[in-house]
């Protein structure tokens, strides 16, 4: 986090408090990046007014953009002394990811921020469309915030993959034990290594007699233990900081964040998207309804965005 320059953060109209503006500032005040809040707005009907000329209609949305881009230069007036450079962005366009994506891509910004909903009886996050195309798409790091300081002495969750020998899973546990450590850094507290190792297939017990499931378990078990201690004493870590589980990623890291009132999980997205993502999913992403803090997703090395910017 201490190398992100330049920070996006998404405003929502509709919310009287800007969590992801508030938290943008906080840590631009800690590095000293710079932020720009962009507003996505449209309304359908500017669109559909026959009875206009294409100048008329292009009037009435540039009135609307000022007005919006008044609303939110009053925002950051009042924020000026929390952050030396602030700046306001208002979008007219139909699909706010994709606007927030070609400015990320057109101005070569290193973070996202975005804020989550959270379900005032379930007391669960909502995530929207615009939440799940970011997630799969972004192509820099995205941090879905909620409502809550940042205290120093925080705990980081790195959520890892150490048993792979892949090069792409090596490769993003990597940046995600170096952003873990550098939020680490700026939060001064620490980040601690969490990996989960699968319990013993039920099929196997069942239709192999001789089969010992403690055995397998303590075999996986120790394997993980030893990739985790790999990573440990490659990124400096203490080994008090790293914690090996059994059970699904998406049961276990939720359970260990609020466990430890963890106040952020820094994780791997693998992008997937269309009909792939609809069967097969993403491990991230079923973590996510249950995590009770906020979320810093990262893509591989490599990673592509799929919103390609006009020429």
């Amino acid at each position: 986090m201490e190398k992100f320059n330049r920070i996006l953060a998404v405003i929502d109209p509709t919310q009287t408090e800007q969590k992801a503006l508030n938290r943008a500032i906080e840590l631009a005040s800690k590095t000293g990046a710079s932020v720009t809040a962009i507003m996505t707005i449209f309304d359908f009907s500017y669109e559909m007014t026959t009875m206009l000329s294409s100048e008329e209609r292009q009037l009435m949305q540039s009135a609307v953009i000022d007005d919006r881009s008044n609303w939110l230069e009053g925002i950051l007036d009042k924020k000026a002394d929390q952050a030396s450079q602030l700046h306001a962005r208002v979008l007219w366009h139909n699909r706010p990811y994709q606007a927030i994506l070609e400015t990320v891509l057109k101005d070569n910004y290193d973070l996202v921020i975005k804020a989550t909903h959270e379900h005032d009886v379930l007391k669960s996050v909502i995530f929207t469309p615009t939440d799940w195309h970011l997630l799969r798409k972004c192509p820099v790091p995205l941090l879905l915030v909620k409502e809550h300081a940042w205290p120093e002495n925080s705990k980081i969750i790195a959520a890892v993959n150490v048993s792979s020998d892949e090069a792409e899973h090596r490769s993003l546990n990597k940046k995600i034990i170096e952003q873990a450590k550098s939020a680490a850094r700026v939060l001064h507290s620490d980040a601690i290594l969490v990996n989960c190792y699968p319990g013993t297939p039920v099929s196997l017990a069942v239709e192999i007699p001789e089969f010992d499931p403690s055995s397998y378990i303590e075999s996986i078990r120790q394997h993980h233990l030893d990739a985790m201690q790999t990573y440990a004493d490659q990124y400096q870590v203490k080994p008090e900081h790293c914690v090996v589980e059994e059970g699904l990623a998406e049961e276990v890291v939720p359970k260990l964040s609020t466990e430890m009132d963890a106040e952020l999980v820094v994780l791997g997205t693998i992008g997937r998207t269309g009909l792939s993502a609809a069967i097969i999913g993403n491990t991230a992403e079923h973590m996510l309804d249950a995590i009770n803090c906020d979320v810093l997703a990262l893509k591989p090395e490599g990673y592509v965005c799929p919103i390609k910017l006009n020429t």
